[in-house]
């Protein structure tokens, strides 16, 4: 028996979310049964009524406003103590088709992927603005480079996800999830690929990208921080190897003058080259600290993913 589980995160959708939930699939090939799931992410408006009138299977309310990320989270754990194999994650303002459903879950019911990311055209999303269409293509090759892996669209939010893929993520974030979990994966070796899919007209604005720079610095920070997370010894050490390399050659070059008799106006030099090679040496330091707090991490993350495992028996005596 495969169930598959489509979570909806909603924040004040009671407009929209009528016209996505009747796209929605209720039977696919390969898939014995499938669930709607939405996430009320603190909504005031009447989100989980029309929901409910709408034959949502699985109603999960937040308490309060969390943002996107929580609400994703919460929406996965909440679709894998549902009994789900498959999670397709997709839009409340019906941006993404339905139609594509099977498109996403394809690779994972084949066995050739653990998670799969719907790709959009990007250049050919009219609503999108030259600079926001740059950003998405410059995003996703960061990504790409960070995670290691070949995702054409990172910042997309329709995409399909294993449970057993579910149960060995983590989202530290509290903006999105979307960069995040793809650079995690990949760094923990999950197959994941992409697919193209296709996109619905525009029914209202964004709610995630307010402005421009205010989005393209939580993604940054986003990176940033999960490659800290995860490659935490390069991204300490090679500054700090960079910076004592500096400090180093100004501290030759001191020499230099020095043994020539002029070394008393260079005094700056030697100043800076301790500077530099002193702060180097405390990068790299960091670097080795950092690694083996990452190696506890990785202990801890496969402990928590044994629990989730026993739990889930627990959970399903049945199967």
């Amino acid at each position: 028996m495969t169930k598959l589980v489509i979570q909806i995160p909603c924040y004040n959708e009671e407009a929209a979310l009528p016209i996505t939930l009747a796209a929605l699939p209720r039977e696919l090939a390969g898939v014995d049964s499938i669930e709607w799931l939405i996430i009320d992410d603190g909504s005031s408006d009447a989100t989980i009524e029309v929901a409910r009138r709408h034959g949502v299977d699985h109603v999960v309310a937040l308490p309060g406003h969390k943002g996107l990320a929580r609400a994703y989270v919460a929406g996965l754990e909440a679709s894998i103590r549902a009994g789900a194999d498959i999670i397709v994650n997709t839009d409340a303002d019906n941006q993404y088709q339905a139609d594509d459903i099977p498109l996403l879950i394809a690779p994972i019911l084949s066995g050739e992927a653990e998670i799969v990311v719907g790709s959009r055209s990007i250049d050919r999303i009219e609503n999108f603005s030259r600079v926001k269409k740059q950003l998405q293509f410059l995003g996703s090759w960061v990504t790409r480079k960070l995670s290691g892996t070949h995702v054409a669209d990172a910042p997309s939010g329709f995409r399909a996800i294993s449970r057993e893929a579910a149960l060995r993520l983590h989202v530290f974030s509290d903006y999105t999830y979307t960069i995040e979990t793809i650079i995690q994966a990949g760094r923990k070796g999950m197959a994941i690929t992409s697919v193209p899919i296709r996109t619905n007209p525009e029914t209202r604005d964004s709610r995630l990208i307010t402005s421009i720079p205010h989005y393209v610095q939580q993604q940054l920070l986003t990176m940033a921080r999960v490659f800290m997370t995860y490659r935490p010894f390069l991204f300490f050490a090679a500054p700090g190897a960079l910076s004592f390399a500096a400090g180093f050659a100004i501290g030759l070059r001191f020499l230099f003058f020095y043994l020539g008799g002029t070394g008393g106006g260079h005094i700056q030099s030697l100043i800076l080259a301790s500077l530099l090679m002193g702060g180097g040496a405390v990068l790299v330091l960091a670097g080795l600290l950092a690694d083996l707090i990452a190696v506890n991490r990785k202990l801890l993350e496969d402990v928590d993913w044994r629990v989730r495992k026993v739990e889930e028996r627990l959970d399903r005596p049945g199967d």
